[in-house]
């Protein structure tokens, strides 16, 4: 086993909301009360825990009203309520390795599905027949596998283990309004005039489960739940981008001092707040977008004081889309929440919800092209969020998706499953990451993979079961953790981090302290720097030995369903 395997382990005013975060345990169990009343009546027949992970895009470590946000999240906030915060969960700094991570237990780089330096790997890598997803392990248990959403995972979700599939990953992905590409059970759904990816992400989600209880009752379900959101191009209904038209105004400074604020009362953080980083913008550059949007776009997080009124006013509308694209995923959340206690099944299903990556910074127009006419998050308009909101959305954090500084990697991570965990409404300060959702659930599930492969074992997961994490906020787990991606580099021991950006050197941190690595510490910790560059390599040297294994190839990606 690697040095690097850890250990098991409606709109409210300010005040409300602050209210709401300081004493947030008192008012979890009231909040959890809802989520629970319905699910008395579970069978005691069912035994075998259901699971429902739920998976943002671009969301922002602040982005929720449980980690600090002014944005409505009523339903996201219950299942904090009913369960478990963790304040330093990881992904990995982007989409598609975040996603392989969340389904296999793996570092992407080890199963190819992302680069390490020099090397080969990334979103069109193929997995080794050895790194099995999540769903095809537990249907061969008797599980019962749905997928609404994003894709993203080299292969087909039918032929990868998932029962049931709705795949938005094509126009869902660069246009919220347009269902061309969208398919269902591996068919392209009828053409709609009514299409909004978020809405028929969670309708499908609603659908397999209502049909799951009509029909396979007496089976476990696993359902997978991908939102785009809120991922750009910027689209969300009117209505809600209405609600949020104001709630910006005053800028991303002001927002980011409230949030830090919320999060230092919630004991979420308890860092200083950087400064934004003036001099860093977008992680690539498309000039010829900036030149599309007009003067109201800027490239840089500049003190909002600094911009023009136009400027403000275009800067304050995306952020009000990018608050309506939560607010809208928020209400398919409720809807799974209301599907699942219809069923009886809330007690004993275990609710994961997390990002695949921190806010972005990124500025493009793709898709369909952007109209300056068109009303801003609609179908013709294509508009990204950009440094300026990004930075306020990472709150406290530096940098964004991309990068492995915290803003980059750092996500909100709830964990609701009344059934296994007794706390309602606690924290949980111990790092984790999302190569530890599929041995936790593995271990839920007693499932042991070495059977699934016919007695010739793969190689041990990077992640480990958070079940003692679960059961106590004090359990002891080994905090070693590891990044790689576009370049850029991180590795975690204990409380202390090394990071480095593309093409420069390592700088050294103590996040205890410092968690929103203002302070490098490397020039007076060059021992302790270089352990932690050693670390880095052992792994990175591991990662690219398991890429380069094919034990049991053909198992899995098949083109056709099993």
């Amino acid at each position: 086993m690697s040095s690097m395997h850890k250990t098991s382990m409606g709109t409210r005013s300010k005040s409300m909301h602050s209210l709401r975060l300081c004493f947030i345990g008192a008012l979890c169990v009231c909040a959890a009360a809802g989520l629970e009343h319905h699910s008395h009546g579970a069978e005691a027949s069912k035994d075998k825990t259901n699971i429902v992970l739920i998976l943002a895009d671009d969301l922002g470590f602040s982005d929720l009203g449980c980690y600090g946000s002014e944005i409505p999240t009523p339903n996201i906030d219950r299942l904090a309520a009913g369960g478990l915060r963790f304040t330093q969960a990881y992904n990995t700094a982007r989409c598609w390795p975040s996603r392989a991570a969340l389904l296999t237990g793996y570092y992407p780089q080890a199963i190819r599905r992302d680069a390490l330096p020099n090397g080969s790997g990334g979103s069109g890598g193929t997995r080794p027949g050895w790194a099995r997803l999540l769903p095809e392990m537990l249907r061969l248990k008797g599980y019962k596998t749905y997928h609404s959403g994003k894709w993203h995972i080299d292969g087909d979700p039918l032929a990868c283990g998932f029962d049931r599939s709705l795949d938005v990953t094509g126009k869902g992905q660069s246009n919220f309004f347009d269902s061309s590409g969208v398919t269902q059970e591996g068919v392209a759904i009828a053409p709609t005039e009514n299409f909004y990816a978020t809405r028929a992400i969670g309708e499908h989600a609603v659908a397999c489960l209502a049909d799951h209880a009509a029909n396979h009752g007496e089976n476990p379900f696993f359902q997978y739940v991908a939102f785009t959101a809120p991922h750009f191009p910027l689209h969300a209904p009117q209505e809600l981008i209405q609600r949020n038209q104001k709630r910006y105004e005053t800028g991303w400074n002001i927002m980011q001092q409230e949030r830090h604020r919320q999060l230092t009362a919630a004991g979420i953080i308890n860092c200083p707040l950087p400064s934004m980083e003036l001099d860093i913008g977008p992680p690539y550059r498309f000039p010829d977008a900036i030149a599309i949007l007009g003067a109201g776009e800027i490239e840089r997080p500049l003190p909002w004081v600094e911009l023009t009124r136009m400027q403000q006013n275009f800067q304050a509308t995306k952020m009000a889309i990018h608050a309506a694209m939560i607010e809208a995923m928020d209400e398919q959340v409720g809807l799974i929440l209301q599907q699942l206690a219809a069923m009886n099944a809330l007690e004993n299903t275990l609710i994961v919800f997390a990002s695949d990556n921190g806010a972005s910074a990124e500025i493009m127009v793709r898709g369909e092209g952007h109209s300056p006419t068109a009303a801003p998050g609609s179908r013709k308009t294509f508009l990204c969020l950009g440094p300026g909101w990004s930075s306020a959305c990472n709150t406290p954090f530096r940098r964004h998706k991309t990068w492995v500084h915290e803003g980059g990697i750092a996500t909100s991570f709830i964990a609701h499953w009344p059934q296994g965990i007794s706390a309602r409404g606690q924290l949980r300060h111990q790092a984790v990451h999302l190569i530890d959702v599929t041995p936790t659930v593995l271990e839920i599930a007693k499932i042991n993979s070495v059977e699934l492969w016919n007695n010739q074992p793969p190689p041990s997961m990077h992640g480990k079961s958070l079940l003692a994490a679960f059961a106590d906020g004090r359990a002891t787990l080994e905090e070693q953790l590891w990044w790689c991606h576009d370049g850029h580099r991180a590795v975690r021991e204990g409380n202390w981090k090394l990071v480095a950006c593309k093409g420069e050197p390592w700088s050294l941190y103590h996040l205890k302290n410092d968690r929103g690595e203002e302070h490098n510490l490397a020039t007076h910790e060059p021992q302790r720097a270089k352990a932690l560059e050693e670390l880095w390599q052992k792994t990175a040297d591991e990662c690219r030995r398991l890429a380069a294994t094919d034990v049991n190839a053909g198992q899995h990606n098949s083109k056709e369903r099993p």
